[in-house]
C-alpha cells in the first residue's frame, strides 16, 4: 500500500505484512489430545471411567449410587444450572468440586423432608433471604396457576 507524507507530499510505500496463517485444529481433535493427556494421570483415569457410565434413567436407579453423584449433567444436580434458553451454564459453587459437595442432589435434600431456610441456603450457597424470596415466587406462582395445576386444596400455600 502506498501513503502520501503529509509534510513532503512524497508517495510513501509501506513493507508488505504477511499475515500468520495459523493451522486451527477441529474442536474434536484438541478434545481427544487433552483427553489422551488427562489419561496418563491416575486420579483423571478414574474420572474418565466414572463418567463414561451411564446415566441413571429412574430415581430408583439413582438412589443405589454413591454420592456425592458426579452427573452434574442432571437436572436436579446442584453442582450447575443450565439455562435452555440461553444455553448458559451456571456454576453454584464457584472454587469447589462435585466431590467436595455436601448435597449434590435436590431430590436427595427432597426426600428429607421438611428443611429449614438455613439448611436450604448453605446447601444452595445463597442466604436466608434469598431462599425466603424464591419460595414467596413460587407459592405466588402456585396460586396463579393453580387451576393449571390441577391443586384443589391451597391450604398449604396459605401458611396455615
Amino acid at each position: 500500500m502506498n501513503f502520501r507524507d503529509s509534510k513532503t507530499g512524497e508517495e510513501v510505500m509501506l513493507p508488505k505484512v504477511k499475515k500468520s496463517k495459523k493451522k486451527v485444529k477441529p474442536y474434536t481433535e484438541v478434545i481427544n489430545e487433552q483427553r489422551g493427556e488427562l489419561e496418563k494421570d491416575p486420579i483423571y483415569r478414574d474420572l474418565i471411567d466414572i463418567t463414561s457410565y451411564q446415566k441413571p434413567k429412574t430415581r430408583s436407579e439413582c438412589l443405589k449410587l454413591k454420592r456425592p453423584c458426579l452427573f452434574v449433567s442432571c437436572k436436579y444436580h446442584l453442582f450447575l444450572d443450565v439455562n435452555p434458553e440461553t444455553k448458559s451454564i451456571k456454576f453454584n459453587f464457584p472454587g469447589k468440586e462435585v466431590w467436595e459437595l455436601k448435597e449434590t442432589c435436590a431430590l436427595d435434600v427432597a426426600d428429607k423432608g421438611g428443611v429449614t431456610l438455613e439448611e436450604v441456603g448453605a446447601i444452595m450457597n445463597l442466604t436466608r433471604e434469598r431462599i425466603r424470596q424464591v419460595e414467596m415466587r413460587a407459592l405466588q406462582k402456585l396460586r396463579q396457576n393453580s387451576s393449571k395445576y390441577n391443586i384443589k386444596n391451597l391450604s398449604f400455600l396459605s401458611g396455615k
